[in-house]
């Protein structure tokens, strides 16, 4: 039998006894989904300021 570290509690466990994997219990999986909601956990994301695809483009008037 394999046992893993759940990334809350850190408890031991067996995977394939965990209904809620990779998580311990019902309860981690929980409190890690309630981290994610209050922003605790961040992806982080490179951003190029010289090159903004997805900045809208300055209209453009007809006089100039």
């Amino acid at each position: 039998m394999s046992t893993i570290r759940c990334p809350i509690c850190e408890k031991q466990f067996d995977p394939a006894a965990s209904a809620a994997m990779p998580f311990c219990s019902e309860r981690c999986r929980l409190i890690d989904l309630g981290r994610w909601f209050r922003e605790k956990y961040s992806v982080p994301v490179e951003r190029k300021d010289e090159d903004d695809e997805d900045a809208p483009a300055a209209p453009q008037s007809e006089a100039e």
